[in-house]
């Protein structure tokens, strides 16, 4: 990569206006070099393995993949921070985030502190108010996981959503 980045002092012989350019443009390229190629949740397996430190924690935290429309990472946040054993999570924070990250679809996961994955009756519920919320809005709901020791479940491959 160096072979091809100007030197400092060709940088700095360049008038302001394109000094600064130039500056934004190497930091940029940096930064995409750095993070690499957004990746793809092609399933809940994929979706696992990139959130797979939710398990050790011990309080439950739900966390949101905004993806794009070719259902790469855009950005993952954690949206909730619950209880041992509950987060109060709603809709409208979840869909803001979407919306500022111009999102076209979301992946919702959460931990199960206790280590057992197996959604509970609120976890199916608040899926459901999820994906209605998103139809209003244009953002797709794809999933909903829940993680824990056991390893994970997907609420959409079960069926439940």
């Amino acid at each position: 990569m160096n072979d091809f980045l100007m030197k400092e002092s060709d940088m700095n012989a360049l008038p302001p206006k394109k000094r600064k350019l130039a500056q934004h443009l190497l930091e940029t390229l940096k930064k995409i070099m750095q993070e690499g190629e957004p990746k793809v949740m092609s399933g809940p397996e994929a979706v696992f393995e990139s959130v797979g430190d939710l398990i050790t924690l011990h309080q439950e935290h739900f966390n949101v993949l905004f993806l794009d429309t070719k259902n790469r990472v855009i950005e993952r946040k954690t949206i909730f921070i619950g209880s041992l054993n509950s987060a109060i999570v709603h809709p409208r924070e979840v869909f803001r985030a979407a919306i500022e990250c111009s999102a076209a679809s979301i992946v919702c996961v959460h931990n199960h502190p206790s280590g057992d994955p197996t959604p509970s009756p609120e976890d199916i519920s608040l899926t459901r108010r999820l994906i209605k919320a998103g139809e209003l809005i244009g953002i797709d709901v794809l999933d909903h996981i829940v993680v824990g020791k056991e390893g994970f479940v997907s609420l959409k491959q079960r069926g439940l959503v």
